[in-house]
């Protein structure tokens, strides 16, 4: 399996997600490749799709102003924005089908629910979805549950 040259890597305000976006630009710059960060705004079906959501965008642009300094960090850049949409999934996979990218890296948190370790409604439907290579990034056992979720 060759490394995937063109990244897209879904952000949200996790470790996991971060670190998803540290290890992107790792594989990426291997192969001289790219990384997209996108950060999606989910809309309340109550709301229509295109609503002024300052607070939610504000919130994403400073995310996505993380994974840029992450990836400055690693001496590489990335490009990539916000996305609106009713479902995470659904954009991350539509987006990744519209930039034609080898492969989404996304990031779960580690939760339990009932007992029983939960990927998440987002990471389950990019899995099942994805027209490219998904690879994942677990937090590990134990550390401390993020503070916002979006699957």
């Amino acid at each position: 399996m060759p490394a995937p040259s063109t990244i897209l890597v879904p952000v949200i305000n996790t470790s996991a997600s971060l670190d998803a976006v540290t290890a992107a630009c790792a594989i990426a710059r291997q192969r001289k490749g790219r990384v997209y960060v996108v950060h999606v705004i989910e809309v309340n079906r109550s709301l229509p799709l295109n609503a002024e959501m300052d607070a939610e965008a504000r919130r994403g642009e400073a995310l996505l102003r993380r994974a840029e300094e992450i990836a400055s960090a690693a001496e590489f850049h990335v490009s990539g924005g916000l996305l609106q949409a009713r479902d995470a999934g659904q954009a991350i996979v539509e987006d990744a089908r519209d930039r034609a990218v080898d492969a989404i890296i996304i990031g779960v948190g580690y939760k339990r629910v009932l007992g029983s370790f939960e990927i998440g409604r987002t990471a389950d439907y990019v899995l099942k979805n994805a027209p490219c290579q998904v690879w994942v990034v677990r937090q590990a056992v134990g550390q401390p549950a993020p503070a916002a979720h979006h699957g």
